[in-house]
């Protein structure tokens, strides 16, 4: 990937960053993207001192801004969410829509606006509950299959451009550091429990099929699941 252009949306932390990094190392050029300026510094530093630029992906302006102010991108990713989880019936109606907007919208504005050059890719993360449903997340368990349906569709749209989605199952990433410790090592356990593997998954896991995904220049429309047999177990 030396000397290619990877714009990673949702790159400050977690499975973005990871795949920044994976992609860092075999020579690409990468620029971060996300809302939070303090996260994008340190993400950058670690780095070694990436390009960043903080947006919000639900603002379809500034998503448009970024690619219009740039040269088309050989890669784009996008693993930028905000979210609140739960059952429907249990979250208010308005943070249902703010998942939409932030996990699906951000992914739609990301593809509406990206420039990407002929036999390039868009990655979107997506989650392997839009494959195996549960109720305790009902609306991320249909975000995460449209996400999939998304990227099936702009396939054949953005062709010869590739797209592609990787549904994760439960990664050990940051964005669960809002539980209490205790709590998020128990959620770990009863998951490792359940899978095959026995354990939970980690950023750089995912972030080497995002990598091969940018490789692999036959992989176009397709899903992959990385989830360590949770959608099977």
């Amino acid at each position: 990937m030396a000397g290619q252009s990877v714009a990673i949306f949702g790159g400050s932390s977690g499975i973005g960053f990871a795949a920044a990094r994976a992609a860092l190392a075999l020579g690409a050029r990468i620029s971060l993207v996300s809302r939070t300026p303090e996260r994008l510094a340190r993400a950058s530093s670690a780095l070694g001192g990436a390009a960043t630029a903080s947006i919000d992906v639900r603002d379809a302006a500034a998503v448009k801004t970024f690619f219009d102010e740039r040269e088309p991108f050989d890669h784009v990713v996008v693993s930028a969410a905000e979210l609140s989880v739960g059952p429907l019936r249990a979250l208010p109606l308005a943070d249902a829509h703010a998942a939409i907007d932030s996990k699906f919208w951000g992914a739609a504005n990301v593809a509406h606006a990206a420039r990407i050059r002929p036999g390039g890719s868009l990655t979107l993360v997506s989650g392997m509950i839009g494959t195996r449903p549960t109720g305790a997340a009902t609306m991320l368990s249909a975000i995460n299959a449209a996400i999939d349906t998304l990227a099936r569709a702009l396939a054949t749209e953005m062709a010869p451009v590739r797209v592609n989605s990787v549904s994760p199952g439960r990664i050990d990433t940051p964005w669960w550091d809002h539980l209490p410790e205790e709590q998020r090592l128990a959620l770990f356990e009863r998951t490792a429990a359940a899978l095959p593997l026995k354990r939970v998954g980690k950023p750089e896991e995912i972030a080497a099929q995002i990598v091969h995904l940018m490789q692999n220049g036959f992989m176009t429309g397709s899903v992959i699941l990385v989830d360590g047999g949770g959608s099977v177990a």
